[in-house]
Protein backbone atom coordinates (compact mmCIF):
# COMPACT_ATOMS: atom_id res chain seq x y z
CA UNK A 1 0.00 0.00 0.00
CA UNK A 2 1.23 3.51 -0.80
CA UNK A 3 1.57 5.09 2.65
CA UNK A 4 2.33 8.62 1.47
CA UNK A 5 -0.52 10.14 -0.54
CA UNK A 6 1.52 13.05 -1.85
CA UNK A 7 0.58 12.65 -5.50
CA UNK A 8 -2.58 11.89 -7.42
CA UNK A 9 -2.86 9.64 -10.49
CA UNK A 10 -3.17 11.42 -13.80
CA UNK A 11 -6.55 9.75 -14.41
CA UNK A 12 -8.26 11.42 -11.46
CA UNK A 13 -11.14 13.86 -11.95
CA UNK A 14 -9.96 17.34 -11.08
CA UNK A 15 -12.04 19.27 -8.57
CA UNK A 16 -9.81 22.32 -8.31
CA UNK A 17 -11.00 25.29 -6.25
CA UNK A 18 -8.86 28.44 -6.09
CA UNK A 19 -8.61 29.78 -2.54
CA UNK A 20 -7.48 33.31 -1.71
CA UNK A 21 -5.77 34.39 1.53
CA UNK A 22 -5.56 38.07 2.53
CA UNK A 23 -2.79 38.70 5.09
CA UNK A 24 -2.74 42.30 6.34
CA UNK A 25 -1.15 44.65 8.87
CA UNK A 26 -3.71 46.68 10.82
CA UNK A 27 -3.68 50.21 12.25
CA UNK A 28 -5.98 52.08 14.63
CA UNK A 29 -7.92 53.37 11.60
CA UNK A 30 -10.81 50.93 11.22
CA UNK A 31 -11.93 52.35 7.89
CA UNK A 32 -8.42 51.92 6.48
CA UNK A 33 -8.29 48.33 7.73
CA UNK A 34 -11.68 47.52 6.23
CA UNK A 35 -10.81 49.10 2.90
CA UNK A 36 -7.53 47.18 2.68
CA UNK A 37 -9.40 43.94 3.36
CA UNK A 38 -11.91 44.74 0.62
CA UNK A 39 -9.05 45.58 -1.73
CA UNK A 40 -7.44 42.25 -0.83
CA UNK A 41 -10.66 40.43 -1.71
CA UNK A 42 -10.75 42.24 -5.04
CA UNK A 43 -7.09 41.39 -5.73
CA UNK A 44 -7.61 37.73 -4.90
CA UNK A 45 -10.73 37.55 -7.07
CA UNK A 46 -8.91 39.21 -9.98
CA UNK A 47 -6.26 36.49 -9.66
CA UNK A 48 -8.94 33.81 -9.95
CA UNK A 49 -9.92 33.10 -6.36
CA UNK A 50 -13.31 31.46 -5.88
CA UNK A 51 -13.13 31.39 -2.07
CA UNK A 52 -11.42 34.09 0.00
CA UNK A 53 -10.53 34.14 3.70
CA UNK A 54 -9.58 37.19 5.79
CA UNK A 55 -7.57 37.23 9.01
CA UNK A 56 -9.07 37.28 12.51
CA UNK A 57 -10.85 40.54 13.46
CA UNK A 58 -9.50 42.19 10.32
CA UNK A 59 -11.33 45.53 10.79
CA UNK A 60 -9.28 46.72 13.76
CA UNK A 61 -6.14 46.31 15.75
CA UNK A 62 -6.26 43.17 17.87
CA UNK A 63 -8.57 44.38 20.69
CA UNK A 64 -7.66 42.00 23.50
CA UNK A 65 -4.21 43.21 24.58
CA UNK A 66 -5.74 44.86 27.67
CA UNK A 67 -8.99 44.53 29.60
CA UNK A 68 -10.36 47.75 28.18
CA UNK A 69 -14.13 48.31 28.27
CA UNK A 70 -13.85 50.93 25.53
CA UNK A 71 -13.02 48.18 23.04
CA UNK A 72 -16.57 46.83 23.29
CA UNK A 73 -17.59 49.82 21.18
CA UNK A 74 -15.93 48.13 18.21
CA UNK A 75 -18.42 45.24 18.26
CA UNK A 76 -21.31 45.07 15.79
CA UNK A 77 -24.35 42.92 15.27
CA UNK A 78 -24.48 40.16 12.68
CA UNK A 79 -25.84 41.19 10.27
CA UNK A 80 -24.56 44.73 10.68
CA UNK A 81 -22.63 47.46 8.83
CA UNK A 82 -19.38 45.49 8.62
CA UNK A 83 -20.95 42.22 7.49
CA UNK A 84 -23.04 44.19 4.99
CA UNK A 85 -19.79 45.33 3.37
CA UNK A 86 -18.49 41.76 3.33
CA UNK A 87 -21.72 40.57 1.74
CA UNK A 88 -21.41 43.22 -0.95
CA UNK A 89 -17.79 42.26 -1.63
CA UNK A 90 -18.75 38.59 -1.98
CA UNK A 91 -21.56 39.51 -4.39
CA UNK A 92 -19.50 42.02 -6.38
CA UNK A 93 -16.61 39.62 -6.94
CA UNK A 94 -18.61 36.38 -7.06
CA UNK A 95 -16.58 34.70 -4.31
CA UNK A 96 -17.40 32.67 -1.25
CA UNK A 97 -16.03 34.74 1.64
CA UNK A 98 -14.93 33.90 5.19
CA UNK A 99 -14.76 37.02 7.38
CA UNK A 100 -14.01 37.32 11.11
CA UNK A 101 -15.87 39.90 13.20
CA UNK A 102 -16.26 41.12 16.81
CA UNK A 103 -19.93 40.22 17.22
CA UNK A 104 -22.29 42.06 19.55
CA UNK A 105 -24.97 39.45 20.09
CA UNK A 106 -26.93 41.36 22.73
CA UNK A 107 -26.33 43.75 25.62
CA UNK A 108 -23.13 42.56 27.33
CA UNK A 109 -22.86 39.41 25.16
CA UNK A 110 -20.04 39.29 22.62
CA UNK A 111 -18.45 36.63 20.43
CA UNK A 112 -15.40 36.22 18.22
CA UNK A 113 -17.27 35.09 15.12
CA UNK A 114 -16.45 33.76 11.67
CA UNK A 115 -19.07 34.53 9.04
CA UNK A 116 -19.44 32.73 5.70
CA UNK A 117 -20.98 34.38 2.65
CA UNK A 118 -22.09 32.72 -0.55
CA UNK A 119 -20.92 34.17 -3.86
CA UNK A 120 -24.24 36.01 -4.22
CA UNK A 121 -23.66 37.84 -0.93
CA UNK A 122 -26.00 35.70 1.19
CA UNK A 123 -24.88 35.00 4.76
CA UNK A 124 -24.95 31.18 4.76
CA UNK A 125 -22.97 30.29 7.87
CA UNK A 126 -21.75 31.51 11.23
CA UNK A 127 -19.28 30.01 13.68
CA UNK A 128 -18.62 31.45 17.13
CA UNK A 129 -15.12 30.73 18.44
CA UNK A 130 -15.31 27.87 20.90
CA UNK A 131 -11.90 27.99 22.59
CA UNK A 132 -11.21 31.33 24.27
CA UNK A 133 -7.64 32.07 25.45
CA UNK A 134 -6.45 34.14 28.40
CA UNK A 135 -2.76 34.86 28.10
CA UNK A 136 -0.62 38.01 28.38
CA UNK A 137 -1.95 40.44 25.73
CA UNK A 138 -4.53 37.84 24.63
CA UNK A 139 -7.19 38.59 27.24
CA UNK A 140 -10.05 37.17 25.20
CA UNK A 141 -11.98 35.78 28.14
CA UNK A 142 -12.65 39.38 29.20
CA UNK A 143 -14.30 40.08 25.84
CA UNK A 144 -15.78 36.94 24.35
CA UNK A 145 -18.37 34.40 25.44
CA UNK A 146 -17.45 30.87 24.28
CA UNK A 147 -19.30 29.89 21.14
CA UNK A 148 -22.49 27.86 21.12
CA UNK A 149 -22.63 26.92 17.44
CA UNK A 150 -20.69 23.71 17.86
CA UNK A 151 -18.27 22.67 15.12
CA UNK A 152 -19.88 23.13 11.74
CA UNK A 153 -19.44 22.61 8.03
CA UNK A 154 -21.02 25.22 5.77
CA UNK A 155 -21.95 23.97 2.30
CA UNK A 156 -21.32 26.53 -0.43
CA UNK A 157 -21.30 26.55 -4.21
CA UNK A 158 -17.52 26.09 -4.24
CA UNK A 159 -16.70 23.77 -1.33
CA UNK A 160 -17.72 22.78 2.18
CA UNK A 161 -16.26 25.44 4.48
CA UNK A 162 -15.09 24.45 7.96
CA UNK A 163 -14.83 27.75 9.86
CA UNK A 164 -12.67 27.82 13.00
CA UNK A 165 -10.81 30.71 14.68
CA UNK A 166 -7.22 31.10 15.91
CA UNK A 167 -6.98 29.45 19.37
CA UNK A 168 -9.08 26.60 17.99
CA UNK A 169 -5.93 25.71 16.01
CA UNK A 170 -4.40 24.00 19.00
CA UNK A 171 -7.24 21.50 19.54
CA UNK A 172 -7.31 18.21 17.59
CA UNK A 173 -10.91 17.73 18.71
CA UNK A 174 -12.04 20.92 16.96
CA UNK A 175 -10.39 19.96 13.66
CA UNK A 176 -11.70 16.39 13.90
CA UNK A 177 -15.31 17.35 14.61
CA UNK A 178 -15.32 19.99 11.88
CA UNK A 179 -14.00 17.46 9.38
CA UNK A 180 -16.57 14.94 10.58
CA UNK A 181 -19.29 17.52 9.95
CA UNK A 182 -18.29 17.39 6.28
CA UNK A 183 -15.79 20.23 5.87
CA UNK A 184 -13.40 19.91 2.94
CA UNK A 185 -11.24 22.87 3.97
CA UNK A 186 -10.60 24.06 7.53
CA UNK A 187 -10.33 27.85 7.54
CA UNK A 188 -8.60 29.50 10.50
CA UNK A 189 -8.75 33.32 10.59
CA UNK A 190 -5.88 34.04 12.96
CA UNK A 191 -4.12 36.69 15.07
CA UNK A 192 -1.04 35.09 16.58
CA UNK A 193 2.36 36.55 17.16
CA UNK A 194 5.46 37.00 19.24
CA UNK A 195 5.57 38.87 22.53
CA UNK A 196 8.33 41.38 23.15
CA UNK A 197 10.86 40.00 25.64
CA UNK A 198 10.42 36.36 24.62
CA UNK A 199 12.75 36.39 21.64
CA UNK A 200 14.44 33.13 22.67
CA UNK A 201 11.08 31.37 22.26
CA UNK A 202 10.07 32.80 18.89
CA UNK A 203 11.29 30.01 16.65
CA UNK A 204 9.81 27.26 18.82
CA UNK A 205 6.48 29.06 19.14
CA UNK A 206 6.08 29.54 15.41
CA UNK A 207 7.18 26.01 14.56
CA UNK A 208 4.74 24.54 17.09
CA UNK A 209 1.86 26.49 15.53
CA UNK A 210 2.84 25.48 12.01
CA UNK A 211 3.20 21.82 13.01
CA UNK A 212 -0.28 21.78 14.55
CA UNK A 213 -1.84 23.09 11.34
CA UNK A 214 -0.04 20.50 9.24
CA UNK A 215 -1.08 17.73 11.60
CA UNK A 216 -4.76 18.68 11.30
CA UNK A 217 -4.52 18.33 7.53
CA UNK A 218 -2.89 14.90 7.72
CA UNK A 219 -4.99 13.44 10.54
CA UNK A 220 -8.27 14.49 8.95
CA UNK A 221 -7.50 14.27 5.25
CA UNK A 222 -8.57 17.87 4.60
CA UNK A 223 -7.08 21.10 3.34
CA UNK A 224 -6.08 23.57 6.05
CA UNK A 225 -5.99 27.32 5.42
CA UNK A 226 -4.72 29.69 8.13
CA UNK A 227 -4.77 33.45 7.48
CA UNK A 228 -2.73 35.33 10.07
CA UNK A 229 -2.16 39.05 10.47
CA UNK A 230 1.28 40.61 10.26
CA UNK A 231 2.89 43.75 11.68
CA UNK A 232 3.49 45.12 15.17
CA UNK A 233 0.75 46.23 17.54
CA UNK A 234 2.03 47.28 20.96
CA UNK A 235 4.31 44.56 22.37
CA UNK A 236 2.93 41.97 19.93
CA UNK A 237 4.50 41.30 16.54
CA UNK A 238 2.16 39.13 14.51
CA UNK A 239 4.15 36.55 12.61
CA UNK A 240 2.15 36.33 9.38
CA UNK A 241 3.17 33.14 7.54
CA UNK A 242 -0.38 32.46 6.38
CA UNK A 243 -0.37 28.95 4.96
CA UNK A 244 -2.24 26.31 2.98
CA UNK A 245 -1.71 22.60 3.63
CA UNK A 246 -2.97 19.74 1.45
CA UNK A 247 -4.55 16.61 3.00
CA UNK A 248 -1.18 14.84 2.66
CA UNK A 249 0.54 17.54 4.73
CA UNK A 250 2.20 19.08 1.69
CA UNK A 251 2.62 22.84 2.03
CA UNK A 252 0.99 24.43 -1.01
CA UNK A 253 1.80 28.06 -0.18
CA UNK A 254 3.18 30.11 2.69
CA UNK A 255 3.24 33.89 3.06
CA UNK A 256 6.04 36.05 4.41
CA UNK A 257 6.35 36.68 8.14
CA UNK A 258 6.67 40.43 7.96
CA UNK A 259 4.57 41.94 5.18
CA UNK A 260 1.00 42.04 3.87
CA UNK A 261 0.36 39.54 1.13
CA UNK A 262 -2.46 38.17 -1.01
CA UNK A 263 -2.11 34.58 -2.19
CA UNK A 264 -4.31 32.45 -4.44
CA UNK A 265 -3.79 28.71 -4.14
CA UNK A 266 -5.24 25.85 -6.15
CA UNK A 267 -6.83 23.16 -3.95
CA UNK A 268 -7.86 19.98 -5.76
CA UNK A 269 -10.62 18.51 -3.62
CA UNK A 270 -10.03 15.10 -5.23
CA UNK A 271 -6.98 14.87 -2.96
CA UNK A 272 -9.29 14.38 0.04
CA UNK A 273 -10.55 11.02 -1.24
CA UNK A 274 -7.06 10.08 -2.36
CA UNK A 275 -5.60 10.74 1.09
CA UNK A 276 -8.40 9.15 3.08
CA UNK A 277 -8.31 5.90 1.10
CA UNK A 278 -4.56 5.57 1.50
CA UNK A 279 -4.33 6.82 5.09
CA UNK A 280 -7.69 5.51 6.37
CA UNK A 281 -7.64 7.18 9.77
CA UNK A 282 -11.41 7.62 9.84
CA UNK A 283 -11.94 3.93 9.07
CA UNK A 284 -9.69 2.85 11.92
CA UNK A 285 -10.97 5.15 14.64
CA UNK A 286 -12.00 3.29 17.82
CA UNK A 287 -15.07 5.34 18.69
CA UNK A 288 -16.03 2.72 21.29
CA UNK A 289 -12.88 3.59 23.28
CA UNK A 290 -12.92 7.39 23.30
CA UNK A 291 -15.43 8.07 26.05
CA UNK A 292 -12.66 9.41 28.26
CA UNK A 293 -12.41 12.48 26.04
CA UNK A 294 -15.61 13.71 27.69
CA UNK A 295 -13.82 13.90 31.05
CA UNK A 296 -11.69 16.85 32.12
CA UNK A 297 -8.76 14.63 33.03
CA UNK A 298 -7.93 10.93 33.36
CA UNK A 299 -10.21 8.66 35.38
Amino acid sequence: MNTHPSALPQTRKSQVVRVGLVQSACSDDREHNTRQALEGIAEAAAAGAEVVCLQELFAGEYPCQAEDHAKFEEAEGVPGPLTDRLAEAARQHGVVLVGSVFERRDHGLFHNTATVFEADGTLVGLYRKMHIPDDPHYYEKFFFTPGDTGFVSVPTSRLAVGPLVCWDQWYPEAARLTAMAGAEVLFYPTAIGWLEGEEELHTAQYESWDTMLRSHAIANGVFVVAVNRTGREGPLTFWGASVVYAPSGEVLAKAAHDQPQVMVVECDLARIEWSRTRWPFFRDRRIDAYGGLLSRWGR
